[in-house]
């Protein structure tokens, strides 16, 4: 059994408190593919997790929708596939923060 966390399973985001306001916060499973990202060219988010599973749909589209992941092209070969890249508001939440 892998000790990798799995991109396969995700659920509704949290959402946290900042300025009296409410803002999502990403699940573990899209923070993690999120930040597979961050030292990626171009921010291009990865199909396949580190243990070469398709990323679940749900994951992608949720980051979508909350505006941190963007879709870039279509592929040609498989175009039900989403290929896409961070956006400025998906590399702040991904960016571990200092303490």
């Amino acid at each position: 059994m892998s000790s990798k966390p799995r991109l396969a399973v995700d659920n509704t985001s949290e959402t946290v408190e900042r300025g009296g306001r409410r803002t999502p916060r990403p699940t573990a499973v899209q923070l993690l593919w999120l930040r597979r990202g961050l030292d990626q060219a171009g921010g291009k988010l990865p199909l396949f997790d580190s243990d070469g599973k398709r990323v679940g749909e749900r994951t992608v589209r949720a980051c979508i929708e909350q505006g941190w992941a963007q879709p870039w092209f279509k592929n040609p070969l498989k175009p039900d596939w989403l290929i896409c890249k961070l956006t400025e508001a998906g590399r702040k939440v991904a960016t571990p923060r200092r303490k």
